[in-house]
């Protein structure tokens, strides 16, 4: 069986750590793929650099190279996995242009996802894992595992409480694919968590 699943939260939520060790628990079943956003394809890391990396760039082209990483990504690998019937597991997807671009800078969640429907032509997942956790903890994170920052995390605390609003819209207009967890908890309440809501939508649990 093929799914698509995406893992998405705010800095510091912890997502790619759980990501990683739920994908460690499903290769032991599943056929699993992990990728990430942007990136996953040669094409894609090569715009993850300018994205993360880059100075003064203006809001509306950050927008667009995320939905050509996207597109890049997606016919690139995320598709030729789900034909072959791999579980797709990706760090951040559309919804994270959504929240960043089209809530936190102001662009317009409408305008963002307008030209990100057309970047992945109705590919959406079929379940979404938001790890929910508030800025405060989630900075101390960042500090206390010495994380490099990129251009994205030095943003003011301001711009990241515009993120984890613009997420919860995002939830809010699409109940039916998320599910939210609560990663204020320790990290292996998180990963238990968050691996049973995947067997569970796979009709595993």
């Amino acid at each position: 069986m093929s799914a698509f699943i995406t893992f998405e939260g705010p800095e510091g939520s912890g997502k790619t750590t759980v990501l990683q060790q739920v994908a460690l628990k499903l290769e032991a079943t599943f056929d699993t793929i992990v990728t990430r956003e942007p990136g996953g394809v040669a094409t894609g890391e090569q715009i993850r650099e300018i994205l993360l990396e880059g100075e003064g760039m203006d809001e509306r082209t950050e927008a667009l190279l995320f939905a050509a990483s996207r597109r890049e990504h997606l016919v690139g690998k995320i598709m030729p996995a789900l034909e072959q019937g791999k579980i797709v597991l990706c760090d951040r997807y559309i919804d994270s242009s959504l929240a960043y671009q089209g809530y936190a800078r102001g662009i317009g969640v409408e305008e963002v996802k307008a030209i990100n429907d057309f970047a992945i032509n109705g590919l959406y997942p079929d379940l979404t894992i938001y790890l929910d956790v508030s800025v405060e903890v989630g900075r101390q994170r960042i500090v206390t595992n010495l994380r490099q920052q990129n251009r994205l995390d030095q943003e003011d605390i301001a711009f990241h409480e515009q993120v984890v609003e613009g997420y919860h819209k995002v939830i809010e207009s699409d109940t039916s694919r998320f599910n939210v967890i609560d990663a204020d908890q320790s990290i292996e309440q998180v990963v238990d968590a968050t691996y049973k809501s995947i067997l569970k939508y796979l009709g595993k649990l």
